[in-house]
């Protein structure tokens, strides 16, 4: 069975490989959708909700360590929060 990571260093690991590999790749075209991360490969997957996103990543990896982040934004979910950047 794979290792497991706190919430806490799964986060990290997400937001380090979000930054570096997979933001400028998704920014304009996605904006707005999730992105399922596994942390160990840095595979990713894209979809509507955080459970369309996972669940299309762990076809393909199925024992996947996933963190979820929503392009465009600061956090997953929106509780009155503005986006990174002005819709136009």
């Amino acid at each position: 069975m794979p290792v497991r990571r706190t919430a806490e260093e799964a986060r990290i690991l997400g937001d380090e490989i979000y930054e570096r590999d997979i933001r400028r790749q998704v920014q304009d075209a996605y904006h707005g959708k999730i992105v399922a991360i596994d942390v160990d490969s840095g595979d990713y997957a894209i979809g509507d909700t955080v459970s369309t996103a996972s669940k299309r990543l762990r076809k393909r990896l199925p024992d996947a360590d996933v963190w979820s982040v929503r392009v465009g934004y600061r956090t997953l979910r929106n509780f009155g929060g503005r986006p990174l950047r002005r819709a136009e």
